[in-house]
């Protein structure tokens, strides 16, 4: 038998190069199910040899258990904001002072500003310590857990002296739909932009629900000046395996400068994430001291600023789309127009209270913006041109796509169409389904799956497994020929046979079931015919019971497979051969702590997920919060009121860390200390 030792250091190895693959370098070595071969081989390895499990392993980045808030952090050197440009007469003043300041002999750095949410993170004897947020420069807040979620920055360098890093943490608009879907699941708001979607993920409490998130960074910046020039910094931290923009551009002089960002200008829209605007800074990093800093800025740096384009034209008809949940968007089709570099003919109205509030009407003129959406969005109402005729818009009081009444719950601002076989649900979420984060069916783009409903071979979700039949029929389709067909059903048997169980859950959309909530649910039932022969009433209280589900996420579930339709296609799944088996985590049994469940709060001197891990090594259970049945709250160094309150009330004990080693070596905390 292989030496594990050794295995398991060439798959940590393996899987960091593939992380950095696509991640950083977007060029993929090996497809996702060879990925998660080696993974999951990673995760046998250190079941049975826990010792190798460090806080390095590819292992460890689903997510620690969620905090109470976050810790500060105060920063040996500031993170200056920038001074902003919006056009060449304020970019040669810029040059012009430093010019003043110290002569000739120096060049410049251009560099695209991404739009996304500031970061510093500390690398020590190689290994990431420490991430935290902007803040206000001088102190920001300790985000370290969620930062070990990224899978684009490395948890190992190659280098043993300290690092300590800048840079921008993003998602591609690419993916700000998915994660949108899933918000639009849970019944949360959408994120405006990738800029918020990346900033309102770093700050979660909960690293687990980062680790949901397909954040991405870019590092700009080393605090520690190494680097006669900052072109030759980037250039290292490049070569270090280290994520940057690779778009860097050095100019001699600022005519240089004003040639990049228009050079820059004429490509930003194809690039993978948003920018809007280059950060221009003096090259020569000896010379910087020279030039300094304001109250706020430094002298030897700028931020060019695009301006946001915007676009008139003339609002034809107000249409709405239908989301998987039912729920209707409001979309502006417009005489086409030229924005961005693109065509534009449809621009988000989002929803009815904004239609209300903006008087937005059938003929208008209106002015339309892509800046920072993933679709361009109404900024305005030219009311000056407004025709006579043109009239408010009347909200539609049947579902565009099924003609079922729509309902506008009290409190929301969306209609949402309830009827379960609505045409648009079934189509946006045979969408969903099918993507990568669900049973992954390559093959099935919108175009084929909108074809797939028209002619009647899927009618729900279930029939998507009896294609491989339908040969004759998908090669009917419109650009669909037999290697195309002959691929799509080579996944959908993949699928059908290879995905587990939580993937399985995630696909369905069962409201306010993300991928977290789904692995948990699938570790409790182990599969699709367990779930839906489990009683209703009771398995609202057992998933209530796991940590991290709760009471709402239970009754969600319940509800979902007690419907009769969705029973009736999910019965249709398992009757089609959809395997949906969860791997099982063989619960230890016989540990000292067995029997006894814990709530962990307050400082402790090494991280609580440690001692989560702990807990859970020697067959305790741990749960998120104090909750019948828990038989002790660990306590710490500044423990909340609260926490102690609701250990009183709902009879668990509250130990300290000494009590908490005495269960460890076997002691009875009942027996009187000797």
């Amino acid at each position: 038998m292989a030496d594990p030792v050794a295995r398991h250091a060439e798959l940590c190895e393996a899987l960091r190069k593939h992380n950095h693959t696509y991640y950083v370098l977007d060029a993929p070595t090996v497809s996702d199910a060879e990925y998660d071969t080696l993974y999951r081989e990673l995760l046998a390895i250190e079941k049975e040899h826990p010792e190798l499990q460090t806080p390095e392993s590819p292992s460890q980045r689903v997510g620690a258990p969620p905090r109470e808030g976050f810790v500060k952090v105060e920063r040996a050197v500031r993170m200056y904001s920038l001074d902003n440009a919006y056009d060449e007469a304020e970019l040669r003043e810029f040059d012009r002072r430093i010019k003043e300041m110290i002569g000739e002999g120096y060049s410049y750095v251009a560099e695209p500003k991404i739009d996304g949410a500031s970061i510093e993170v500390r690398y020590e004897g190689g290994k990431l310590v420490q991430a935290s947020t902007r803040g206000d420069g001088r102190v920001g807040e300790d985000v370290t857990a969620n930062v070990r979620t990224i899978k684009a920055i490395p948890l190992r360098v190659a280098e043993t002296q300290p690092l300590t890093l800048r840079g921008e943490i993003f998602i591609r608009p690419a993916d700000l739909e998915t994660v949108n879907e899933l918000r639009a699941s849970r019944g949360e708001a959408a994120f405006a932009n990738p800029r918020n979607a990346a900033a309102g993920s770093l700050r979660l409490l909960d690293p687990k629900q980062t680790a949901e998130r397909p954040l991405r960074v870019a590092f700009y910046d080393l605090v520690q000046e190494r680097y006669d020039s900052h072109g030759a910094m980037l250039e290292a931290l490049a070569a270090l395996g280290l994520p940057t923009h690779r778009e860097h551009g050095r100019c001699a002089d600022i005519d240089a400068v004003l040639a990049y960002i228009a050079r820059f200008d004429a490509r930003r829209e194809t690039l993978p994430y948003e920018t809007d605007g280059v950060v221009i800074k003096l090259d020569e990093v000896r010379l910087r001291d020279s030039v300094g800093f304001t109250s706020r800025f430094p002298r030897w740096a700028i931020a060019y600023k695009y301006a946001a384009e915007q676009a008139a034209t003339k609002l034809l008809s107000i249409t709405c789309d239908v989301g998987r949940t039912g729920q209707l968007t409001p979309v502006a089709n417009l005489e086409p127009v030229q924005l961005a570099g693109t065509t534009v003919s449809r621009a988000s109205l989002h929803n009815l209270d904004l239609i209300a509030e903006k008087d937005v009407r059938v003929g208008d003129t209106v002015i339309i913006q892509k800046a920072g959406e993933i679709i361009p969005q109404v900024l305005s109402v030219d009311v000056a041109q407004r025709p006579p005729s043109a009239e408010p818009w009347p909200a539609p009081t049947v579902c565009p796509a099924c003609d079922q009444p729509v309902v506008r719950a009290e409190g929301e601002s969306a209609l949402r169409c309830v009827n379960a076989r609505c045409r648009g649900r079934l189509t946006a979420g045979l969408w969903y389904f099918t993507r990568r984060g669900g049973m992954d069916i390559d093959g099935l783009g919108k175009s084929l799956v909108e074809q797939l409903v028209d002619v009647g071979l899927v009618e729900d979700l279930a029939d998507i497994f009896a294609l491989p039949t339908q040969r004759d029929a998908l090669l009917g389709l419109e650009r669909m020929g037999e290697k195309s067909v002959d691929r799509l059903i080579v996944t959908i048997d993949e699928a059908r046979a290879g995905r587990p169980f939580s993937r399985l859950l995630t696909a369905l959309g069962i409201p306010l079931v993300g991928s977290v909530a789904a692995r948990l649910i699938a570790e409790k039932y182990g599969n699709l015919r367990t779930l839906l022969d489990a009683p209703r009433e009771p398995m609202v209280e057992e998933l209530a019971a796991i940590h991290g589900i709760g009471e709402k996420i239970g009754k969600s579930v319940a509800d979902f497979v007690g419907d009769p339709d969705q029973r009736a296609m999910l019965e249709k799944m398992l009757a089609l051969g959809v395997k949906a088996e969860e791997p099982r985590r063989e619960k230890v049994v016989g540990g000292v702590l067995e029997g006894l469940s814990f709530c962990v709060t307050g400082s402790f001197d090494r991280k609580r997920n440690e001692i989560h891990a702990e807990i859970e090594k020697h067959g305790g259970e741990v749960h998120k919060s104090v909750k019948k049945g828990t038989t002790y709250l660990l306590a710490g160094e500044r423990v909340g009121k609260t926490k102690i309150e609701a250990a009183e009330k709902k009879g668990a004990r509250v130990i300290d860390e000494d009590g908490y080693g005495r269960l460890l070596a076997g002691e009875s905390l009942d027996e009187p200390e000797s």
